[in-house]
């Protein structure tokens, strides 16, 4: 194999799990790496807060808790792996200005300020690239981007958390209750000893914003995106999807509709009932998956290892060979696309099926009134499953889909309904087709 002509230095902040496999990667596969790129990629430094952490696989003398040195040293690529907001924005920010190409996984930056960085990759002429940001191995961004570009995209809809898919895979199979299978979780290294970005869908609801800036052409931010987490999530609940055919998913959604005469993009991350028919049903453990929707392509479905070292590594490492090429070229990849500039509509536009489980007093004419409510609001009942017998029932109501505002004045009627005792779970549904 014939030496490449000239070498890139890489430079590498966060030496965490994903910071030590990319070095390591970057290590191994260097002559490989050297071919497709047509240069040899060169570690010159790896960026830490504590140097004094022990560090296996990285050698000693590229680590660094000076970053400013780092970044004075003229790095042709830095790639971000610290995370957070601060200081990783003005770390970025700091390498575009000064001509590097940056890489990063950092979900939380992209989804909250993307725009700025966007264009100061612009103003540089440099590359911005974040592929890991979302579904770690999985290659998903980049589809989005480029090989869906001619296209246009209706849905996104996926499971973009594998804690919590890991959480209610747990649920389903074990008949545990949420706290135990968070804990679960956390003993097997799937969540974190504070999970609430996880299970509170926080982790999600980024990545949902940085789906549906790509997807429809249009700056979502993270706070665009309404966020319903699992923690009320019960096994009593999962056990009601089973019985009727169904899996409950936290599912990120991104769609384009129509509302009032605009056509918007409305996103939201929530517990949802799938049909077992369903290929997201089908995403058991930590695995990710996301669904695409488009009117040529029709359905596309994405499905992988959505975290971890190495899987997250692997997406890093495709971004810094495609910065790389492009360095090489003197070009860079696709910009920023936003020119659609549609309006964020709230939830309440959305259409949406129900699931509705209540106790109810088993007397004559709680069913008449309990459809009452529903016919008074406009939401259409699909099946109710009657279980229970004595003092009181519980009913488990499944709606067609309707408005999502004319379900939740629904069940907030319900609640006002004195022959409802309680009601004990409310849950959105997709349907067979969707």
């Amino acid at each position: 194999m014939a030496a490449p002509a000239e070498q890139l230095s890489v430079v590498v902040l966060g030496g965490g799990t994903v910071g030590t496999q990319v070095v390591r990667l970057l290590d191994e596969q260097a002559d490989d790496l050297a071919a497709r790129v047509g240069a040899r990629l060169v570690v010159t430094g790896v960026g830490v807060r504590d140097v004094a952490r022990e560090r296996p696989g990285i050698r000693p003398e590229l680590i660094t808790d000076d970053l400013d040195g780092l970044l004075d040293s003229d790095p042709d690529l830095v790639v971000e792996l610290m995370g957070g907001i601060e200081p990783a924005r003005a770390t970025i920010l700091r390498a575009l200005g000064g001509g590097a190409a940056v890489v990063t996984a950092n979900k939380a930056l992209i989804a909250t300020d993307g725009a700025a960085l966007h264009r100061a990759a612009e103003q540089a002429g440099v590359d911005l690239y974040y592929e890991a940001a979302v579904a770690g191995a999985i290659p998903l961004l980049r589809p989005l981007r480029e090989s869906l570009a001619g296209d246009r995209i209706r849905r996104v809809l996926g499971i973009v958390n594998g804690t919590t898919n890991y959480i209610l895979t747990q649920m389903d199979a074990t008949g545990s209750s949420f706290a135990e299978a968070l804990a679960a979780a956390q003993q097997l290294g799937y969540a974190e000893a504070d999970p609430t970005a996880d299970i509170d869908g926080l982790d999600a609801a980024a990545k949902a914003a940085i789906l549906a800036s790509l997807a429809f052409h249009t700056r979502v931010t993270f706070d665009d995106v309404s966020v319903e987490g699992i923690r009320a999530v019960t096994a009593e609940d999962i056990t009601a999807a089973r019985e009727m055919g169904f899996d409950i998913k936290l599912l990120a959604i991104a769609e384009r509709i129509g509302s009032n005469g605009t056509t918007g993009v409305c996103v939201r991350v929530h517990p949802t009932l799938v049909p077992r028919t369903h290929p997201l049903a089908g995403v058991r453990d930590a695995f990710n998956a996301v669904f695409i929707e488009a009117d040529a392509a029709g359905q596309v479905m994405f499905y992988g290892r959505g975290a971890g070292g190495v899987p997250t590594a692997s997406a890093v490492l495709g971004d810094v060979v495609a910065a790389a090429r492009n360095r090489i070229a003197g070009s860079t990849g696709p910009r920023d696309s936003s020119y659609a500039e549609l309006p964020i509509l709230p939830i309440g536009s959305a259409s949406t099926g129900y699931f509705v489980h209540l106790r109810v007093l088993d007397q004559p004419g709680v069913l008449a009134s309990v459809a009452g409510v529903f016919a008074e609001h406009g939401a259409s009942i699909r099946s109710m499953t009657q279980k229970g017998e004595g003092d009181q029932a519980e009913l488990l109501i499944l709606t067609h889909p309707g408005r999502e505002s004319d379900l939740a004045a629904t069940v907030a009627g319900l609640r006002r309904l004195a022959r409802v005792d309680e009601v004990i779970g409310v849950m959105r549904v997709i349907g067979e087709g969707q």
